[in-house]
C-alpha cells in the first residue's frame, strides 16, 4: 500500500488534517501523521511535535517557552525534514497551511528526492511561491480560501489536493537500473549550438542528457539535482548566471552556483559561456547606473550587457576558486575566440581584452583546455562532451 505522509500544526489545523487523513485512506493509501505545531493538539500523531522538535535540535517546551515564532518555524521545518529523511516508507508527501505551516513544509520536502511527489496547499500559492518551490519539484496548490475548518469551498480544494497526493503516491515511478546514466548541462540562447553539439555527441556515447536553460531559476535546479545523486556528470557549459550575481542583473543562480559538483565529487566540465554579459528586462528596466555601457536588446523583454574587463576578471577569480575546491574530476574549457554567440568577431559583445582578462584570472586553477574557437564552434561542444566521458568511465573502472 502507497504512503501519504502529511506534514501539518495540528494545533491549529488538526480538523482539517484530519479530514484529510480519512480521505487519504479512502483513496486506499496509508496516511502517516506528522506534527509540526508548537501548542497542543487533540488530534493523535504519528509522529508527534516533541519528536519533531528534538529531530530539529530543540525542545518543544522550550520553543513554547520562548515565544518566538520565527525561531519555532526554523526548528520545526528542521526538524521535519530530519523525521522525513528516515521515515521508510514515504511515497508522496502532503501538507497545508499558512505561511508558517506552508514554511515548515518547504523546508520539510526540500531534501527529498526528486520524483518523490511533494504537494503543498496554501494560502500563499497565488503570489511568489520561490521561497516554497526553489528548484525543487514541489507543487503548490492555492487554497483559495484560508486554512480554517472544512467547508464547501476547502472541502473541495482538500479533496483535489488528497486525490492528488493518493494517486502520486500509488503511480509514482521509479527510475529503472538500466536506464542510461545522466548528465545536466547548462544553455542559453546564446550558447545554444555548443550545447546541442555537446548533447548529441554524449547521446551517441550512451547518456541521457537533461539541458537546463541559465535563467536563474535554472540553474539552481540543476544544482538540486546534483544534490539528488542522480548525475553521473556535469556539463557546465553556461555559466552566466555567475555574471548577474557579480553585477546585479536579473538571472542570478546566488553565490552558490557552480559549487554542488564539486562539493559531491561528480565529474564536471566547464566553461566561461556566455560571461560576457548580464541580463535586465526591458530596455526601461535598465538601472541608470549603467546607461553609458555597452547594451544590447536582444528583444523586447530582454535587453544584455557586456560585461567589463574588470568584471571578466572577477569572474574568472570566481570559477577558479569555485573549481579548486572541488573534490571530483574537474576540468575547464577557455573558448579563444569568444564566450558568446554575440563574442564573435564582428558581434556587438565582441572584446578579446575582456575575455583574455577572465581567461588569465582562471588559469592554473583546474586541468584546462585552451581551444581557438568560439564556444559555438561544434568542435568545441564535442570536445567537452568527450573529456566529461573520459572523466566518468575512468572513475567507474
Amino acid at each position: 500500500m502507497a504512503t501519504v505522509v502529511l506534514v501539518g500544526t495540528l494545533d491549529t489545523k488538526g480538523p482539517e488534517y484530519a479530514w484529510l487523513r480519512d480521505r487519504v485512506r479512502e483513496l486506499g493509501c496509508d496516511a502517516v501523521l506528522v506534527d509540526v505545531g508548537i501548542g497542543p493538539s487533540e488530534l493523535d500523531a504519528d509522529v508527534t511535535a516533541e519528536e519533531v522538535a528534538r529531530a530539529g535540535g530543540a525542545s518543544l517546551a522550550a520553543l513554547r517557552d520562548a515565544g518566538d515564532r520565527g525561531a519555532a518555524v526554523t526548528a520545526m521545518g528542521e526538524g521535519a525534514a530530519a523525521v522525513l529523511a528516515r521515515l521508510d516508507p514515504i511515497d508522496a508527501v502532503l501538507a497545508v497551511g499558512g505561511s508558517g505551516g506552508s514554511s515548515i513544509a518547504a523546508r520539510a520536502v526540500r531534501d527529498l528526492p526528486i520524483g518523490l511527489p511533494k504537494l503543498i496547499v496554501s494560502t500563499m500559492a497565488s503570489g511568489d511561491v520561490t521561497p516554497y518551490v526553489g528548484a525543487k519539484d514541489v507543487t503548490m496548490m492555492y487554497s483559495v480560501v484560508d486554512i480554517a475548518g472544512v467547508n464547501r469551498v476547502s472541502r473541495l480544494i482538500l479533496g483535489n489536493a488528497a486525490a492528488a497526493a493518493a494517486g502520486m503516491a500509488k503511480a509514482r515511478v521509479s527510475p529503472l537500473a538500466e536506464e542510461r546514466p545522466l548528465v545536466a548541462a547548462s544553455m542559453f540562447g546564446v550558447t545554444t549550438p555548443a550545447v546541442d553539439a555537446a548533447r548529441e555527441r554524449l547521446d551517441e556515447l550512451g547518456y541521457e542528457v537533461l539541458v537546463f536553460h541559465a535563467t536563474g531559476a535554472g540553474g539552481r535546479a540543476l544544482e538540486g539535482l546534483v544534490e539528488s545523486g542522480l548525475l553521473a556528470g556535469v556539463l557546465d557549459l553556461t555559466t552566466t548566471e555567475l555574471a548577474d550575481d557579480l553585477v546585479g542583473g536579473v538571472l542570478s543562480a546566488g553565490p552558490d552556483r557552480l559549487t554542488a559538483a564539486g562539493r559531491h565529487g561528480v565529474p564536471q566540465v566547464v566553461a566561461p559561456g556566455a560571461l560576457d554579459m548580464v541580463n535586465f528586462g526591458p530596455r526601461e528596466t535598465v538601472p541608470e547606473r549603467f546607461a553609458g555601457r555597452n547594451l544590447y536588446v536582444h528583444n523586447p523583454t530582454v535587453t544584455l550587457m557586456r560585461t567589463t574587463p574588470d568584471e571578466m576578471s572577477e569572474l574568472g577569480r570566481r570559477v577558479a576558486a569555485k573549481l579548486a575546491a572541488a573534490t571530483g574530476p574537474t576540468a575547464l574549457f577557455i573558448p579563444l575566440g569568444g564566450v558568446s554567440a554575440l563574442d564573435a568577431p564582428g558581434m556587438p559583445f565582441h572584446d578579446p581584452k575582456a575575455d583574455e582578462a577572465c581567461f588569465a584570472a582562471m588559469e592554473g586553477a583546474v586541468e584546462t583546455e585552451r581551444l581557438d574557437m568560439n564556444i559555438n564552434d561544434p568542435a568545441f561542444g564535442r570536445a567537452m562532451a568527450d573529456r566529461l566521458h573520459q572523466m566518468i568511465t575512468e572513475g567507474s573502472e
